[in-house]
């Protein structure tokens, strides 16, 4: 296809345009249409109200982009209380991390302490043999089961605790009714 032909589909597309303004351009190089941009009226741009409105509102952004010496205080002490709060902050944060460590080292401490410890305890009590202990004291240190009429039984009222301090006698009663003086 020469450069100079053009397709019957762009020929179409040329023949039906009914307007210059909507016009179909084939390609990527699409021309800008042109047009001028509206102007703001004459009597608004040299309007003395408007002119002195906009000298009143430069001057007062110029007010409001003044900073007087009492905000400058008062912005200067938020900062170095901010800074203060901030630096205590991270400080207690850093003792809570370290009593945590130690905390948890203790911890593991006290886990292989019961642990020793209950290796000890089950080492002892497997060491130890009941009946050894039963035969040794009866053949060689010549003990005897207790008979019936040795076992003196006591009824504590107090609860289980027993200090003994004298001797308690044979029927089992520390003190009557009979033995209170009024």
């Amino acid at each position: 296809m020469a450069a100079g032909r053009t397709s019957k589909r762009q020929t179409a597309a040329y023949s039906r345009r009914s307007n210059p303004q909507s016009m179909y351009v084939y390609g990527n190089a699409v021309p800008k249409p042109e047009y001028t941009p509206e102007r703001e009226p004459e009597k608004r741009r040299r309007d003395p109200q408007h002119t002195r409105r906009s000298r009143q509102i430069r001057q007062n952004q110029r007010k409001a982009l003044k900073v007087n010496k009492g905000y400058v205080i008062f912005l200067t002490v938020a900062a170095v209380l901010a800074l203060v709060i901030c630096v205590n902050y991270v400080r207690l944060q850093s003792q809570i991390t370290s009593r945590s460590r130690n905390i948890t080292a203790m911890q593991e401490e006290l886990a292989d302490m019961k642990e020793e410890n209950t290796t000890k305890y089950n080492t002892i009590m497997d060491s130890v043999n009941l009946e050894e202990v039963r035969d040794k004291a009866i053949n060689e240190l010549g003990m005897v089961y207790a008979d019936k009429d040795q076992i003196v039984e006591y009824d504590n009222p107090n609860g289980d605790y027993v200090k003994q301090y004298e001797e308690i006698p044979d029927d089992g009663m520390l003190a009557s009714s009979k033995d209170v003086q009024n």
